[in-house]
């Protein structure tokens, strides 16, 4: 990869900035900042930057197509396996430093507990995403079947939503941002498409 290459640059930056969170989740943690609980910041912290994943790299193509700069789309990858990894954490924390691996109060959780029902059905579906994320997946499932199935994002969106907005349950406002923002997102994309339909009629 040469550094002069735009799309390059572009790459080295989104990664530097995707894996900032991280890094300053160390900081904090080697500096004993993380608050009187611990766990429950970085279970907070790490699904915060699924949501900001999630509604970047859902931001690509419509700035993508508000621009015209095609290159965005190489970067929509690194963004999905970045969310893919937040998520991960995000799940992490919750069977190891927060259940302890005790899958009998997991299940229970799960089935107790919508919020965490949801976050759990909105992980499932993203590993398939992560897994099909390489162009030797795209090739082997057939670009038509690969789109079809990464369609799956939309409904990952609105689980993660939903789970943070039953999460706090009083005070939403933050919740409400991601909806509002998770709402452009998907109705910029269902106005493309009418009009896209209309066009071709």
């Amino acid at each position: 990869m040469a550094l002069n290459d735009p799309v390059t640059r572009l790459k080295i930056l989104v990664f530097l900035l995707a894996g900032f969170p991280l890094a300053w989740l160390v900081v904090l943690a080697i500096n004993s900042q993380l608050g009187a609980n611990p766990v429950e910041f970085i279970t907070h912290f790490t699904g915060t930057w699924t949501l900001v994943g999630l509604m970047l790299t859902l931001t690509v193509t419509p700035l993508r197509q508000l621009t015209g700069y095609a290159h965005l789309l190489r970067i929509r990858r690194m963004l999905g396996l970045f969310t893919f990894f937040y998520a991960s954490l995000h799940f992490i924390t919750y069977i190891w430093l927060d259940q302890f691996f005790d899958l009998h109060a997991i299940i229970k959780d799960v089935y107790k507990r919508p919020f965490i029902t949801v976050g759990f059905i909105a992980y499932l579906l993203l590993i398939p995403l992560a897994v099909t994320s390489s162009n030797a997946m795209i090739r082997r499932l057939s670009a038509k079947r690969w789109q079809s199935l990464h369609r799956l994002v939309y409904v990952i969106a609105i689980l993660g939503v939903i789970h943070y907005w039953w999460l706090v349950k009083k005070d939403i406002r933050q919740p409400l941002i991601y909806a509002g923002i998770l709402t452009i997102l998907l109705g910029w994309r269902v106005i493309r498409r009418q009009r896209a339909f209309y066009k071709s009629r």
